[in-house]
């Protein structure tokens, strides 16, 4: 290994771009398969940040919901040190240049999302938050004389010799090959979204930083836990669909069944503000019978507040200011991944993960919203700050292998592939569905499928119902 080699981070996401300009003074290179950094799940992100910042409320308050949102399968002191660390996240990122939403007066706009007691999530933008984060901080690390970006690129296989990760390989849209050396190699690379059939993930988010940490033997864990949003812009024949942001409801929007009936009535004592997988159950529900609405007419100053969700809708001939909007629940976001510890270490010396692609129990078995853009923030902050302090490892004289993710699915088996998990491990599961599912997997060779099969064996290990992870056959036992 070089002694100058530098940090390579894989994802220009809001967790590899927040890791990347903590390093600093340490080299870092930014590896991502766009040319300008777009194209992350974070720049899709509608939600904002929450944090206790109100006087009457208190990081305490805010570890509560979170664990009372992922079902106490959390690890506490995990979710103690992440929301202490809130209020300081959002002042960093006012200090990366994020102007985030404010009254007249001057003061944070605090608004209130589901499974949170209190308005805590500020915004940026209405919602537009993650846009905001990442182009704020994409700046930042472009003007960065330590980082170096590098677009364009996959990532599909890491180098490894004498017992450690020292690079990695990237593969340019010609197909030219070229090998990248390390000091240390950071995986932030997102979620699984574009492995089901619905999801509201952009088209990167396919797991392919999980598949390759886990061909280095990184531990899986808690992979079962999906996140399914309940409200998604329900458009026929789409996989990729526009999100129907969750602030809605905290705004007076209403969920509805085709008769116009209140959907979560009696449901849950929070109403359409429940819990996500609450919420994404019960809409799942209506839409195997005759659909579900979110009716969001009396909300007022739609280009402020909601710009997004008010282009998507306008868009596909939809106004939601007059009329309902159809929705339906998608992929959104994976509590499981690379077990790593709050320092993104995952145990394979000189491979560290962070961000959705990471699993340090933050989210337990169901994410309490808008703490994702925070975990990636505070966490990657820290990892970033840790990787500055690393000495560097000595040069390597052994003999060097590649650990490689393996091929792809062709286009058509991953189409089929991706229905297949929609149905089986959908926001309602079985015993029966899990196992055909798995058969159908190992025919298939491809690096999704394999993937797919590590997902489905966790579900049907867990045969118990846990937050996001519902088992129809569990009710009956």
């Amino acid at each position: 290994m070089r002694a100058d080699a530098p940090v390579l981070i894989v994802g220009a996401g809001v967790a590899g771009l927040a890791t990347a300009l903590a390093a600093a003074p340490r080299p870092v290179r930014l590896l991502c398969r766009a040319h300008d950094g777009v194209g992350s799940a974070s720049a899709l992100a509608q939600g904002g940040i929450a944090a206790a910042i109100d006087p009457a409320d208190a990081p305490a308050a805010h570890a509560h919901d979170t664990l009372v949102a992922g079902a106490h399968h959390n690890d506490a002191a995990a979710v103690r040190w992440l929301t202490d660390a809130a209020p300081a996240a959002v002042a960093w990122l006012e200090a990366q240049g994020v102007a985030f939403d404010r009254d007249e007066a001057g003061t944070l706009r605090l608004g209130r999302e589901g499974g949170h007691g209190l308005p805590r999530i500020v915004h940026a933008g209405g919602d537009a938050t993650g846009a905001a984060l990442v182009r704020a901080l994409r700046a930042q690390a472009q003007r960065a004389s330590h980082v170096q970006w590098r677009g364009g690129v996959e990532v599909d296989a890491l180098l490894w010799r004498d017992g450690r990760v020292v690079g990695l390989r990237t593969r340019d849209e010609r197909g030219r090959e070229e090998t990248h050396h390390a000091a240390h190699v950071v995986l932030a690379t997102g979620g699984i979204g574009n492995l089901f059939a619905r999801t509201s993930n952009p088209p990167g988010a396919d797991g392919a930083g999980l598949a390759l940490g886990l061909a280095a033997g990184v531990r899986a864990r808690d992979l079962e836990f999906v996140q399914f949003h309940p409200t998604a812009l329900d458009l026929p024949h789409r996989q990729g669909l526009p999100l129907v942001t969750e602030a809605l409801r905290g705004a007076g929007a209403r969920l509805r069944d085709t008769r116009g009936r209140p959907l979560m009535d009696g449901v849950h004592p929070l109403g359409d503000l429940a819990p996500r997988d609450v919420v994404a159950r019960r809409v799942w529900q209506a839409c195997q019978e005759h659909g579900a609405w979110l009716d969001a007419t009396a909300i007022t100053d739609w280009p402020r507040r909601f710009p997004t969700v008010l282009a998507a809708c306008l868009e596909h001939g939809i106004d939601p200011r007059t009329a309902p909007i159809p929705v339906t629940p998608a992929v959104h976001f994976h509590m499981g991944g690379l077990s790593t510890d709050l320092d993104g270490d995952t145990g394979v010396p000189g491979l560290h993960a962070v961000g959705e692609v990471a699993c340090n129990g933050v989210h337990g078995a169901n994410r309490l919203a808008s703490n994702s853009l925070l975990e990636g923030v505070a966490c990657g902050r820290r990892l970033g700050e840790r990787l500055a302090r690393l000495p560097w490892a000595a040069r390597g004289q052994g003999a060097a292998r590649w650990i490689e993710r393996g091929p792809p699915l062709d286009p058509g088996s991953l189409a089929m592939l991706r229905q297949l998990m929609w149905s089986a491990a959908g926001p309602q599961r079985d015993a029966a569905t899990l196992r055909d599912a798995l058969r159908q997997c190992g025919r298939w060779h491809g690096w999704q499928a394999r993937l797919a099969e590590a997902l489905l064996l966790a579900a049907l290990r867990r045969t118990g119902s846990l937050g996001a992870h519902w088992r129809r056959d569990a009710l009956a036992a």
